[in-house]
């Protein structure tokens, strides 16, 4: 049975964050949760008072410092941490682990632990499960930590399936050293970034008896978004019983991202570190103190924040602080920080107790990465907005409203304009399509689920289905959910390079997907439900030999700088390929010249949701019970639209020569949507 009586009070619906408590030998704990690092009995500039003020409720300390400096006697001498530092909350203890792997010049491995050279003294010392053990033990946190071999994430397989073995014959071996003592145990899972490790390491440890399970190797090389992606991949393969820690993330979007795929407990020196160099945490972003800006300025760091920090100094005062390399500076700003954080963390559990955190989530994630510029209220002089490097044909522009888009160079041509490309992508493709009831398995349609997403650009449609999948999943759980293939078709990979090559500008991309789809041209969800593969090359060069859709997201560039993509021929033969079944297509262009050559293939047509200057947009069905089926069989185009047809300067294809014309439109007029 655990020690820590760990309960979770709620589950987000649509996201795995949820909301929890334990108890410790000093006291309760409330998730998620962030702690802040006191390596060595200490969180660098701030007091225990200071601590409590910004809301800390748990402190980390490193055995692996504490055990060179102020050693073993002091602890044996004072009776533990909590009396020796005056703190009289939870504290959790690494292993040191992490520190051995920092050390790779000073020590040697082998199956009975690591042994180093002091950094203190010059010593000899072996750090085994059983020490470790023993030093936690003595310094009397609450929650000890297994040792482990930690190795750069990005490892080859080999390497790291011999860590992750030691790490487990090392796991068995500090829970046996740990006793019958009174505090918490966790475990540590391993693997570096390969799937089948992850998952077997999991499985491994979830079966000792630990207090928690900790995911650790991670932000120390991978990627941000392979860091989302194996957090998640863990988080799947953990029990829902006990607590997960990520261990050393992060900024306050790596938390947030975190806490969306599950995990409880943080901790991170971001936040004093950045202090020191003069940066604040605010809910836009970064704020550089440091910049010439400030210097006049009599706004607090950030509006509306209670810490002592903002409620007493200005962003002059600290500007003044930081030039001037004082230390009070480092302190009132990281008080900022930690209660930024603190904060941060109650605003996540209070979103998940009141069953809005998929909203929470969505709204906080694009503001957590705001640049500094965004932080500045009274700027000296208005920056055009910059415009990132480019790539073959495109760049990154970026509007005032605030996001980024790829832009076509040669014609122009900018996806998704308006608004920003994950809303769009959600409103136009997501939740016209209906795809999260769809992904359900109902009694008459539980079989696989296909969607072509024509045209993958900067993923903005391919990541909107992927978040949906995995937001149904994890509201549903894996036996409610269908298997998803979604087949991507992109004949220039550019776009979706510069926007990963530029990941902070595009929200969306914060997932390892895209990074393997580039790389690999295909990905597996780890739950093995949802399958995304890349066809690059010619759309239609694909086109029959791909499996047949019932979803198409159909967002070539327009007909004007893509005019292959838009003839009535093309529908034609996507009309034939999809026969078996009836899809549904669905794209941003409500031309009249793009509906008549949908309509003259044989599709039926209705208006679409509106997006941004677009009052409407386009549905096309293959088949008419599936037309009549759907929400938008009230917006099928009718005589009204006919009759603007007759009228129109668009009623033929361009390549349609004189001759031809009679026929077509009395093709058209007969169409069974118009009788």
């Amino acid at each position: 049975m655990s020690r820590l009586s760990f309960t979770v009070e709620r589950e987000a619906t649509g996201s795995k964050a949820r909301a929890a408590t334990f108890q410790t030998l000093h006291g309760a704990v409330e998730t998620p949760v962030f702690m802040p690092v006191g390596t060595q009995a200490t969180v660098k500039s701030q007091t225990v008072e200071t601590l409590k003020a910004t809301g800390a409720s748990v402190l980390l300390a490193n055995t692996y410092h504490l055990l060179l400096r102020p050693g073993a006697e002091v602890f044996r001498k004072f009776g533990g941490i909590h009396r020796f530092m005056n703190w009289d909350r939870p504290v959790l203890t690494d292993s040191g682990g992490f520190q051995i792997f920092s050390l790779p010049g000073e020590r040697s491995m082998n199956e009975d632990g690591a042994r180093f050279r002091s950094y203190v003294d010059g010593d000899i010392h072996l750090l085994s499960p059983e020490s470790s053990i023993a030093m936690q033990k003595l310094i009397g946190s609450d929650i000890m930590m297994a040792l482990d071999q930690c190795i750069p994430s990005t490892a080859p397989h080999d390497e790291a399936l011999a860590a992750m073995e030691l790490t487990h014959r090392w796991a068995r071996r500090s829970l046996e050293a740990r006793g019958d003592s009174a505090q918490a145990l966790f475990g540590i899972v391993q693997g570096a970034c390969h799937h089948d490790l992850r998952k077997k390491s999991a499985a491994f440890l979830r079966e000792l008896p630990f207090d928690g399970l900790a995911i650790g190797g991670l932000a120390v090389g991978e990627t941000h978004a392979e860091r989302y992606e194996f957090t998640g991949l863990v988080t799947d393969h953990l029990p829902k019983t006990l607590p997960r820690y990520l261990m050393g993330v992060g900024t306050p979007i790596d938390i947030l991202e975190a806490v969306h795929r599950g995990v409880d407990m943080f901790d991170c020196i971001i936040p004093s570190q950045l202090a020191q160099r003069g940066v604040a945490f605010t809910a836009r972003g970064r704020l550089q103190v440091r910049r010439a800006v400030h210097k006049l300025d009599e706004s607090p760091l950030e509006s509306g924040c209670g810490c002592s920090t903002c409620q007493t100094y200005s962003r002059a005062y600290l500007h003044h602080l930081v030039k001037s390399d004082e230390m009070l500076g480092w302190h009132l700003l990281g008080v900022h920080n930690f209660a930024f954080y603190h904060r941060l963390m109650r605003e996540m559990r209070r979103s998940i107790l009141e069953n809005r955190f998929a909203e929470f989530y969505e709204a906080r994630r694009h503001d957590l990465g705001g640049s500094d510029d965004e932080n500045v209220v009274h700027p000296v002089k208005k920056r055009a907005p910059a415009r990132s490097s480019q790539l073959g044909d495109y760049d990154v522009v970026t509007g005032s409203q605030g996001f980024s888009s790829i832009r076509q160079i040669s014609s122009g041509e900018v996806m998704h304009s308006v608004n920003r490309p994950s809303d769009e992508a959600q409103a136009l493709y997501i939740e016209q399509s209906r795809l999260a009831l769809r992904l359900l398995k109902r009694d008459d349609d539980a079989g696989e689920l296909v969607i072509w997403d024509v045209g993958l650009g900067a993923a903005s449609n391919a990541m909107a289905a992927l978040h949906c999948f995995e937001k149904v999943l994890a509201e549903h759980g894996s036996g409610a959910v269908r298997t998803l293939r979604l087949i991507s078709f992109e004949i220039d990979l550019d776009p979706l390079k510069l926007a990963l090559r530029f990941a902070s500008h595009f929200p969306h991309l914060r997932h390892g997907a895209p990074h393997a789809i580039v790389k690999h041209g295909q990905w597996d969800h780890g739950s093995d439900l949802l399958h995304w593969k890349l066809h690059h090359g010619d759309f239609l060069a694909f086109l029959e030999s791909s499996p047949v859709p019932d979803l198409i997201f159909y967002d070539p560039f327009s007909a004007k700088t893509d005019t292959a993509l838009w003839t009535r021929e093309v529908f034609a033969r996507l009309l034939q390929h999809c026969r078996p079944k009836p899809a549904e297509l669905y794209t941003y262009s409500a031309a009249t010249a793009v509906r008549v050559a949908f309509l003259a293939a044989g599709f039926h047509v209705a208006e679409g949701v509106g997006t941004g200057p677009k009052a409407t947009t386009t549905v096309a069905f293959t088949q008419e019970r599936g037309a009549r089926a759907h929400p938008a069989a009230s917006r099928l185009l009718g005589a009204e639209w006919l009759a603007r047809w007759r009228r129109s300067d668009s009623k033929f294809p361009a390549n349609l020569v004189a001759e031809e014309k009679p026929a077509f439109e009395r093709t058209l007029e007969a169409h069974p949507q118009f009788r």
